[in-house]
């Protein structure tokens, strides 16, 4: 049995609009593990370490600058490396930290993962996985426009996370974003429908 059994892992791919769904299901009530969230408030906390490991010009008033180092990192496979060598094992313990103290409530709580399935096998203890899905068309096109890339860009990175697809065929919940936000709200509602029938103590 999963340690965290109450976890329901919120994942898809870029421009599936995974971040729309975990704000509508805050907005219910949810308690949420911003996977983001605690990655940028420890990149920060690092800066020491990101200092001697890159160089002082990725540090501004003890801060990390997220995007030069992002222009690095993406550019460059083994700085990548480093990095994620760096904060990945922080970044766990602090997951699996605030996921312990939310399986005390005995109710669903969701932990926000952008690459759930491309971080495999570190996160295998989050059992419960719901996708957002948008078919990869509808994903580049929003990524084109949100992002302001051209659609060789958006395609890269696209293909550069497992394909909605394969992750919509080992989903254990599935929600379709498709179409428009009326349609969310009705999909959004129906996976709350089927927690309540797993757990009969959810009140929304």
């Amino acid at each position: 049995m999963s340690k965290f059994k109450n976890a329901i892992v919120i994942t898809g791919v870029i421009g599936s609009g995974k971040s729309t769904v975990v704000n509508l299901l805050r907005v219910y009530g949810f308690s949420v593990i911003d996977v983001d969230e605690i990655a940028h408030e420890l990149l920060d906390e690092c800066w020491e370490r990101v200092a001697n490991e890159f160089g002082n010009e990725f540090i501004s008033d003890k801060k990390v600058d997220r995007k030069r180092l992002g222009k690095l990192v993406f550019s460059d496979e083994n700085a990548k490396k480093r990095l994620e060598n760096m904060l990945h094992p922080l970044i766990r313990k602090q997951i699996f930290d605030s996921a312990s103290e939310l399986e005390e409530k005995e109710k669903p709580y969701l932990v926000d993962l952008p690459l759930y399935f491309e971080s495999a096998p570190a996160y295998n203890e989050f059992e419960s996985v719901c996708v957002v899905y948008a078919p990869e068309q509808i994903c580049l096109k929003r990524i084109i426009e949100r992002n302001n890339l051209d659609f060789n860009e958006a395609r890269l990175r696209l293909e550069s996370q497992i394909s909605i697809e394969k992750k919509r065929e080992i989903a254990t919940y599935i929600i379709d974003n498709s179409s428009d936000l009326k349609h969310l709200n009705l999909e959004v509602n129906s996976f709350i429908t089927t927690l309540k029938a797993k757990y009969h103590t959810l009140k929304i």
